[in-house]
């Protein structure tokens, strides 16, 4: 037993990476098989991902059979080399690219909290990123925000590593930053240059190298490498489509989505983010924001003549504010556009975490906030126990595929946390918020997920399937964005938001055509018409002509 606690501690660096990678991948990939593709921005991109790939066309990308010129290719590609690499396009191989992004990004934490800080820091960092609750449901998710949050954060470690790194190393690292800033770009377009090249600049600025950034033998190469990466794909595009797609993809879908025009159902105010960010960066948001505020209250924060661990939190910090404020001033907001502070902000949390498991800093603070934490878990798991006395039957009913799962997590992680707290153990605090967020996306999403299809969508995929098995064609009436019609069809799709009764009946007249009609849509016209209903469901209607 001595002999292999020795022989662990001499290889504790690569135990330490083998752990994190079994935790990752239980986070990650552990039942991404097992459940469908969500509408509407997943069915939508792996639709589109699936197209590409059986087209051979890796330049123009299309949904259902019209040109999509709102994104650059980089996540489809990466879909596409995942299809090829597994040889078939299912549920599992359209979450490989993106889960494998969410990994590479917690290691990318990791290693660069290790090498400038220390191996605690990098792993208590790394895994705070890894269960903070969005980046979790995004990194499960096969959508583009953690393609671009991946590339973004790992241009911005190198960017970070020239302010620590040897002079003789100083030159890959810049080049490596704008390389991996344009693969960012081509992951999502122009957020993924304003990031990493503003938050560089003030970095460079408050670290007083400035100048340097502009030495030849940093921005040159650096510059060709960065235009290298972007410019062949844009070129082709406008060579292929000329003005059509310069006004849809570079006029509407950046600069005017940027300053809302077009799109004021996506405008919201300047603090959405921080709302967003209040369930987001969920369980560790409430000790994070409760140790800043003392420290804040307290003036502990140091600006100047810090050591190498608080400058590369400051420098984080700035990451954070800068990429913060720049999604705040767009008037188009969405939830997923703010996944990429959530690394710098991890880092933050790390470092906070860090001092109080090993030195007990702020110990007043934490442990109020764990005795909190753990008795909100411990009052969901009371509540969880009796839903059936204050929640309808058939909502019972849709939650008891989750209910043994909640109730585990909820009374395991409040009452560990309470526990440990009291024993003064504060590693064993975080590794119980660890295990528990961990032990909720491994074995609780695809239960969740359960959860939510039964409002509607497990009802359209069937009716997409058993179109497909009929070698029938869909419409949708007064209704559309539902895309996994499109996958589990795999047809092109009708979508007819503005159709009225007359349209209606065409659809009903065309050959070999069924329509899915929302139950609330249905009103006397239409159960006049001489139609044959193949499924009532709750919330659609699958109909055909009699």
């Amino acid at each position: 037993m001595i002999k292999i606690r020795q022989f662990i501690i001499k290889h504790s660096d690569i135990f330490t990476f083998i752990g994190l990678g079994l935790l990752f991948y239980f986070i990650f990939l552990h039942n991404n098989w097992a459940y469908a593709l969500m509408d509407v921005d997943e069915s939508r991109y792996v639709t589109m991902s699936r197209d590409m790939f059986n087209s051979r066309d890796f330049f123009t990308l299309y949904l259902n059979g019209d040109y999509f010129f709102e994104k650059p290719p980089l996540y489809f590609w990466l879909e596409c080399l995942s299809f090829g690499l597994f040889g078939k396009i299912t549920e599992a191989t359209a979450r490989f690219p993106v889960s494998m992004c969410g990994i590479l990004t917690c290691f990318a934490t990791y290693f660069v909290g290790k090498k400038i800080v220390s191996r605690n820091f990098g792993v208590i960092s790394s895994l705070i990123l890894a269960t903070s609750l969005e980046y979790v449901i995004l990194s499960k998710f096969a959508i583009l925000d953690i393609v671009l949050t991946t590339f973004i954060w790992l241009s911005l470690c190198f960017g970070i590593l020239t302010q620590f790194c040897s002079e003789k190393n100083k030159k890959y690292c810049w080049w490596l930053f704008y390389v991996l800033s344009g693969l960012a770009v081509m992951a999502k377009g122009i957020p993924g240059f304003i990031i990493p090249f503003g938050s560089m600049f003030f970095i460079t600025i408050y670290s007083k190298s400035f100048k340097e950034v502009f030495k030849p033998k940093y921005i040159i190469p650096g510059t060709i490498l960065f235009l290298l990466t972007i410019l062949p794909w844009h070129i082709i595009m406008l060579k292929l489509h000329g003005q059509l797609f310069f006004d849809e993809y570079i006029i509407k879908h950046h600069i005017a989505r940027f300053i809302g025009e077009e799109f004021e159902m996506r405008q919201q105010p300047w603090y959405f983010f921080l709302l967003t960010l209040s369930w987001g960066f969920f369980p560790w948001i409430i000790s994070v924001f409760c140790v800043l505020v003392r420290k804040l209250s307290k003036r502990d924060l140091k600006l100047i003549n810090l050591t190498n661990y608080q400058r590369f939190i400051m420098y984080n910090g700035i990451i954070f504010l800068f990429t913060l404020i720049f999604f705040s001033i767009s008037k188009t907001k969405l939830i997923t556009y703010i996944l990429p502070l959530f690394p710098s902000l991890a880092c933050m949390g790390g470092y906070l975490w860090t001092n109080y498991v090993e030195r007990g800093e702020y110990r007043l603070v934490f442990d109020k906030v764990n005795y909190i934490l753990g008795s909100i878990f411990l009052l969901a798991f009371f509540a969880a126990i009796f839903t059936p006395f204050y929640l309808s039957a058939d909502l019972n009913n849709i939650i008891s595929i989750v209910k043994p799962l909640v109730l585990i997590l909820t009374f395991f992680v409040g009452f560990g946390t309470i526990l440990f707290t009291k024993l003064k153990k504060y590693i064993g605090v975080f590794f119980c918020i660890v295990i528990f967020m961990a032990s909720l996306s491994a074995f609780g999403t695809e239960k969740i997920f359960e959860v939510d299809y039964k409002f509607g969508q497990d009802e359209l995929m069937h009716y997409a399937e058993y179109a497909d098995k009929h070698n029938k064609s869909i419409t949708c009436y007064q209704f559309d964005s539902k895309y996994s019609l499109l996958f589990y069809s795999n047809e092109s799709v009708e979508y007819g938001e503005e159709y009225d009764i007359e349209d209606l009946k065409r659809e009903l007249n065309t050959p070999n055509n069924l329509v899915i009609v929302k139950c609330k849509n249905i009103d006397s016209k239409i159960k006049n018409l001489d139609i044959n209903i193949i499924y009532k469901g709750k919330k659609y209607w699958l109909i055909e002509k009699k």
